[in-house]
Formats: structure tokens, sequence, C-alpha cells
């Protein structure tokens, strides 16, 4: 064979090959088979089911997340007009048809309350809270069921942007959409009032009144009264208090944000006391290694921030009273003694003069009252000021010592231990107590 032969031969095997993996001419008469047909129409037919379906959804959910934005309470400038914007084919709006779907299949659930006391009660928003960390404490509260529907809710009708710092006052038997509108309006002018630690009861009621928050009176009688308040059953730590006790100690130091003018002395008790519950809470009164609990660890507490002006010495002074409580010390102070000073500067304290100081220490002695550590031993009947959180944990795991006194070095409000009667009298010389 002749290599044109075998070229041509090759060339016409190509061409075989190729004819052979072409498909084979459409023929248009094959669609108007009666069988071909009728496939063809029933595969038409569902894709135009199919597609019906999807732009019947888009336009249910379009009109409900429309009449939601149309009905919520427009209060920011710029809200998305549901007639013309939220209509284009975006992420974001695809994102909103999504959520408000969502929210159209558990709409039933909205009106779901979460219990059956009508009694409107306190609830506070601090400024900067997230929406969601809102929605978790009002489920943690009873206030409602579900904190994820109601993110749901106020992300589709917008009411999350507006959703304000500030008092409320909310029931469990209000629905999640009454509750997403309460939230939009603080009940009332707020004014900022910083507590320090140390404080007594009657330097509270006085800065609260110079906030213009409550009168002093009206104050004092419900912490003096607890039990009269209906928010009072509402936190174990104070279920240990007897029966004529009152909230001096819980009413925890710090920066509140407080109405003016509170119709309630519950509005405002609620904030101190629901701050105690978060920093303190009936588990930093248990436990520790100092052997006491409830309200005498808050009692000794006050006592160790009074006395106390470094943080550092805390756990120091601690041990010393707890030293004297466990009669570690009595053989140089004669029994179960704290003689701790603040104390009965609480008892002779008078308005403008809260925290009496004599002119000699042995002046201390001569004060008559239960609240005299002088001349009464063991706890005095309760505390005497508002201890922030470093006295509190400062008393529950005291430092470990064998100190039975202490006196100030007048340096920056530091003192000087000793652990017998003979070493503190020699330290009351040197700084010249004596």
């Amino acid at each position: 064979m002749t290599l044109k032969e075998t070229v041509t031969e090759r060339r016409q095997l190509v061409l075989a090959r190729r004819a052979a993996h072409q498909p084979p001419p459409f023929d248009w008469r094959q669609l108007t088979q009666p069988q071909n047909l009728i496939t063809n129409l029933v595969r038409l037919g569902f894709l135009l089911l199919v597609l019906g379906v999807i732009i019947g959804l888009w336009v249910v959910s379009n009109a409900h997340l429309t009449e939601q934005f149309l009905g919520a309470p427009v209060k920011t400038a710029g809200l998305i007009d549901p007639t013309r914007e939220q209509n284009a084919l975006t992420p974001e709006n695809i994102e909103r048809q999504v959520l408000a779907f969502s929210l159209r299949l558990r709409e039933d659930e909205l009106n779901i309350v979460a219990g059956t006391n009508p009694r409107p009660r306190p609830f506070v928003i601090s400024p900067g809270e997230p929406a969601r960390f809102t929605a978790a404490r009002l489920a943690s509260d009873g206030l409602i069921v579900d904190p994820d529907l109601l993110n749901l809710y106020i992300r589709v009708t917008g009411l999350e942007r507006d959703i304000a710092a500030g008092n409320f006052m909310l029931a469990e038997t209000m629905t999640i959409p009454e509750i997403a509108d309460a939230l939009q309006t603080p009940l009332f002018e707020e004014a900022v009032v910083t507590i320090p630690e140390g404080f007594r009861a009657e330097e509270i009621a006085e800065r609260l009144s110079e906030a213009n928050i409550i009168e002093p009176d009206r104050f004092l009688t419900a912490v003096r009264n607890p039990r009269s308040l209906s928010i009072f059953e509402d936190y174990d730590f104070l279920q240990d208090l007897p029966p004529d006790a009152g909230l001096e100690g819980y009413l925890f130091p710090d920066t509140y944000f407080m109405p003016v003018l509170a119709s309630t002395p519950e509005i405002v008790i609620a904030s101190f006391l629901n701050n105690f519950e978060s920093r303190v809470g009936n588990d930093g009164l248990v436990g520790g290694a100092s052997g006491i609990s409830g309200r005498n660890l808050v009692t000794l507490a006050s006592i160790v921030e009074r006395e106390a002006v470094m943080a550092d010495e805390r756990p120091l002074i601690a041990s010393v009273y707890l030293n004297r409580l466990n009669g570690a010390c009595v053989a140089d102070v004669g029994g179960t003694y704290l003689q701790a000073d603040p104390t009965v500067q609480y008892a002779r304290g008078t308005v403008g003069n809260w925290w009496w100081k004599p002119q000699r220490i042995e002046e201390y002695a001569s004060v008559t009252s239960p609240y005299n550590t002088y001349l009464n031993q063991g706890l005095p009947p309760g505390p005497i000021s508002s201890p922030g959180l470093s006295a509190i944990e400062a008393t529950r795991n005291p430092a470990t010592t064998a100190y039975c006194f202490f006196v100030a070095t007048g340096d920056e409000g530091r003192h000087v231990f000793a652990q017998t009667l003979a070493e503190h009298e020699q330290n009351m010389q040197v700084y010249g107590y004596q």
C-alpha cells in the first residue's frame, strides 16, 4: 500500500469516527407525536407550578413584611419604604423576606404569655445593652417564654433599633408585641447617681434625693420594711432576714441610671437588689474559707468596708475580726469583742454627721447601743453600710493570720497589725495613740 493510500484510509477512518459521535439531527416532528407531546406538557406544567409557588411565597412574605413595617411606630429617620426600596431584589431584602415568612409561620405564638400575674414589675435596660441580651433577661425574669421569637419579631418590625435604655414596668401577662412596644419608651426621665462603697442607708437616701429620684423618707421607710415590698420574695438572698431586719448592706454600691421622681420606692430599690443579685447573689454569700455566710457575712463585710482604705488590706482586716469571732483572741481581748470603731460611729451617727468620731478613743465604750462592739460580743445586729464586691470577697475568703489587732498608721489609710496586746500597745505608742 502506497503512502497516499495509507493517508487516505486514515482520513476516512477519522471521518467515520466523528460521524459516529455526532448526535442525530433533531426531528421537530417528534414533538407532535401524541406520547411525546403529553410528556412535555406535564414537564412544562410542573416547571410552571414550581415557579408559581416561589412567586407566591415572595408575594405573601413581601405583603406581610410591608404590613409589619407600616404597622410599627416609625421613629427613626430613613426607615425603609416598604413600597419601594424593600421590593428591590438585594441580599438584605431577601433576608428580610425570609425572616418575615418565618415570623408568619409563628404568628400565633406571639400572643402566648409567660404567666398569669398581671401586676407590673420593674425591668431595667442598661445603656448599650444588645437586644439579644435583653431578650434573654426577659425570659430569665419570667416575662416572656421565647427570647428567639422576640428577637425575630423586633427584627422584622424594625423595633430592634428603637429599644431604649431605661426603666420599664412589664407584666408576665403581656404578649410579645406588647412588650416590644413598651420597650420603645422608658417610663421616666433618668438621672445618673453614684453610690460609693461604705455608704449607710441614710447617706444613700440623701444622694438619691439630691438627684431628684425619691424623697428620703419614702426610700428609708421601704428600706426598713422590706417585707412590705411586692418584690421581696423575688430575691433568694433576702429570705434569711430576721422579721424586723431592713435592707442595710444590700443596697449595692455602683453607678445607676434611675428614674427622676420615681413613682414607687420599689422601682429604685429593685435597681440595687438586682445589681446585688447579679454581682453577688445567694451563691456569693456561702462557701468560702471564713466559715460565715448569708447576712452575717454581709454584716462583717460592711465593717471591713468601713475600716479598710486599701484593697490589699481587706483580707487582713477581715482575718482580725474573724479571729476575734472564733475565740482566737480571747486571752488578749477578754471575749469575742470585735471592738470595731465603725459600729459605734454608726450607732451615734446623726443627720449631717452620719459617722460620729469621738475626741478620745475611750469615748467608744460610753455609747450604749447593741451596735457597740466594745460593749457587746460577736457581730452587731446587722450590716452598718453597703459593702462593695471586694470587701464581700475579702470577708468570704480572708487571709490566714494570727492577728488580733490593727491600728491606722496615718500613711494613706494603711494599718499595722499585731498578734498580741503587748505588740498592739507598742504600735499604739509608736503611732501616737498613747
